[in-house]
């Protein structure tokens, strides 16, 4: 394969009882995002192919403080931070950022699933690095969640298990902090790359463990089968939250994919199975093909509608990135779900390039749906097309036969028709630089209550940069942001800058 496709092909993210909660830091604002406590959000970006010392592709974090207030390199080799700087650790190769001990500050959690752990390769860890009013690793440990025996995680780290590949983090309706984290190449007896997920919850953060065979106290969706990837991905509401299955074989259709549903309410001390999706259920919309990767990214926000009280529903986006349209091989789709309170499913919409007035037209390899990042700007009213948008990847994307996997990016409704609204941005089209080879735009999105950040972490390393946009920007509309190495306080150099933006 070339570089570009190895990178596609590697690219496989009721309320709980209420509980005491921790009281709010003096100085910390209570606001997402916010490190620092100041009341302004702040961007972490990471660099996780960055060389640290002599090790390449040991990994780094670019903290961005909001109102100009400077920033932070965070790598295995700051003061506070476990472990040690090696090759290949790609540290930050996944980011999720929550509130995990309730004191008003938000903290940052750090995936490296190629992490050893021992002698076991790529067994993988996260960090939770905690917020205060003097910054992000200013005045208490860094919590690190690995597997082992006497470790947070439990059970036996082994090679290529990929802990932290996928994260997901928030709080629950009732108020209670969330984590949870994938580590789809995990092994489930004899059975490769079956993979789990862990889910760690309250100011304690109290871990359970759950594969496709736990007794949960209800089936979760799912059989445990070589290759399945359960944990590939992540998303998540106050509500519910969705894992993907990407390798998922539905009878003999290997590779179809699937998604399994949860509550956040605790069953015997395990989040409740609801249901599962996959293209072989009732109500959805075509049928499973090998290689469609159903889940290979997910995307979900709160969701309500006109005479609702509280958005107790959501809204779930499902990427399909191998989706064949006909004779046009990979172009790509995304099924969206309006999932209940009560845990019942119905389709809202199928979305490809191919759909009534939606920009651009589907090509062979475009992988449409290869990233998603999704936003309610006003959660507590009801939905509109306006207000419930999403960001569509589309790495593979080429330009008139020309500039192969320059990549681009589809911003549409999430209620009401996909083309009544959408736009389209690409390199050199709305996305500053030059439209060149193996931009692969599409692949780092990522979803603020007022902006869409698109990463450009390939291509010429001048183009390497964090571009904010507005959710309604226009086809081909500019960028109100631009966060880029040497510039703004941020530090010279990159290798990947922007592969990964919270």
């Amino acid at each position: 394969m070339t570089a570009a496709a190895s990178v596609l092909a590697l690219a496989l993210s009721a309320g709980t009882p209420l509980v005491p909660q921790a009281i709010a830091a003096a100085g910390c604002s209570g606001v997402e995002s916010d490190f620092n406590g100041d009341g302004v959000r702040d961007t972490a970006i990471a660099d996780p192919e960055a060389t640290i010392g002599t090790h390449q592709r040991a990994g780094k974090i670019i903290i961005v403080y909001g109102a100009g207030k400077g920033t932070l390199e965070l790598s295995q080799e700051t003061t506070g931070v476990p472990g040690a700087a090696e090759p290949n650790d790609q540290y930050g190769h996944t980011l999720a950022g929550y509130d995990a001990n309730s004191d008003g500050c938000a903290d940052l959690v750090v995936g490296t699933p190629y992490e050893d752990i021992g002698t076991e390769a790529d067994s993988g860890q996260v960090h939770i690095i905690f917020g205060s009013p003097a910054g992000l690793n200013g005045d208490k440990p860094v919590t690190e969640h690995i597997q082992g025996a006497g470790k947070s995680l439990g059970g036996g780290a082994e090679a290529g298990d990929w802990t932290g590949y996928a994260l997901t983090a928030g709080k629950t309706s009732s108020g209670s902090p969330y984590l949870v984290i994938g580590a789809p190449g995990e092994s489930i007896g004899t059975l490769q790359d079956a993979g789990h997920f862990f889910y760690v919850h309250g100011t304690a953060q109290t871990v359970v463990s759950v594969n496709q065979g736990t007794d949960t106290g209800g089936a979760v969706p799912g059989d445990v089968e070589t290759d399945d990837r359960f944990g590939a991905s992540l998303a998540a509401t106050p509500t519910h939250f969705a894992v993907g299955t990407p390798g998922e074989a539905l009878e003999r259709t290997t590779f179809a994919g699937g998604v399994a549903l949860f509550s956040h309410a605790l069953v015997s001390g395990h989040p409740k199975p609801l249901f599962g999706i996959s293209q072989d259920h009732a109500g959805v919309s075509n049928p499973k093909e090998p290689g469609d990767g159903f889940g290979t990214a997910l995307a979900m926000i709160p969701y309500r509608t006109s005479g609702t009280g509280t958005p107790t529903d959501s809204l779930l986006a499902v990427g399909i990135p191998g989706e064949d349209l006909s004779t046009t091989v990979d172009a790509g789709a995304v099924q969206v779900f309006r999932v209940n309170a009560a845990g019942a499913f119905t389709e809202q919409s199928w979305i490809d390039q191919n759909t009534s007035e939606v920009e651009q037209r589907s090509q062979a390899g475009d992988f449409f749906g290869q990233r998603l990042a999704a936003v309610n700007t006003s959660p507590n009213t009801a939905a509109t097309g306006a207000t419930v948008r999403l960001a569509i990847g589309v790495p593979g994307k080429q330009s008139s036969g020309e500039h192969r996997d320059k990549g681009g990016v589809q911003i549409v409704p999430l209620d009401g028709p996909p083309g009544a609204s959408d736009s389209w941005i690409d390199p050199g089209y709305g996305i500053p630089g030059t439209p060149t080879v193996s931009r692969l735009a599409g692949m780092s999105l990522a979803a603020t209550p007022t902006m869409l950040y698109v990463g450009m972490p390939y291509g010429p390393v001048e183009g390497h940069a964090v571009h904010g946009f507005p959710w309604n920007v226009t086809t081909g509309g500019a960028p109100t942001q631009t966060l880029k190495p040497g510039e703004g306080g941020i530090p010279a150099g990159s290798t990947a800058f922007g592969a990964v933006v919270r």
